[in-house]
């Protein structure tokens, strides 16, 4: 996998992402929620990813957040000082070990947050704020992943129009057992090739298809 932008690069990117949802949530009042909303619809996620010079380190967080903002709508007749701490909060983590994982795993960052929320990376926090970054990354990949099967699962069996019942009497998988798959308390991966054939041969699609992250 060929990164969007050089390692080099990569320090400016997470401490300005950082800086980004730390200043919109402490200085303007922006929950990081509708922070990273604002950051996909703007474009400059996009730009981001790609490695723009002028996104990833020829602005500050603080600065990114005014243009991006700007770019949907919101403008001010003068936004908040740019925030002086000394010590990293959540908001701040939230948006540095993202910047880490869009630049490690290669996906976009409309790909990502289809998948994990804001309400993960938060939740995450307490626990890894004080870990290795590379250990962060590594949970983020994992609850990725584990969050693509789930989806990709309800998704081939919302689009052939079954209800969980009936796709658990049509491929013999048990109930219980199925709604642990889609709710993430089983992991498809871990099923019984058996049990994943199955599956898929109702849902008509490939058995690789359901484990895919």
């Amino acid at each position: 996998m060929s990164c969007a932008y050089r390692q080099i690069y990569l320090d400016d990117a997470m401490k300005n992402l950082g800086e980004m949802t730390e200043y919109a949530h402490d200085a303007c009042g922006t929950d990081l929620d509708r922070t990273l909303k604002y950051f996909v619809i703007s474009g400059y996620a996009d730009r981001f990813g790609k490695g723009d010079p002028a996104v990833v380190s020829g602005m500050s967080g603080t600065e990114l957040y005014m243009n991006m903002a700007e770019k949907i709508g919101i403008v001010k007749k003068k936004w908040p000082d740019p925030l002086v701490k000394y010590e990293v909060g959540e908001y701040y983590w939230a948006g540095y070990i993202l910047a880490m994982f869009q630049w490690e795993s290669g996906y976009t960052f409309a790909q990502i947050l289809s998948r994990i929320t804001a309400e993960d990376l938060l939740r995450l926090y307490p626990a890894l704020h004080t870990a290795s970054e590379e250990r962060a990354v590594e949970e983020l990949n994992c609850l990725f992943r584990k969050k693509s099967e789930i989806s990709r699962l309800q998704e081939y069996r919302k689009r052939i129009g079954m209800t969980q019942a009936e796709l658990s009497k049509a491929s013999g998988v048990n109930l219980r057992t199925l709604q642990q798959y889609e709710t993430g308390a089983k992991s498809v991966s871990k099923a019984s090739a058996e049990t994943v054939v199955s599956l898929a041969n109702v849902l008509e699609c490939r058995p690789e298809e359901l484990i895919e992250g």
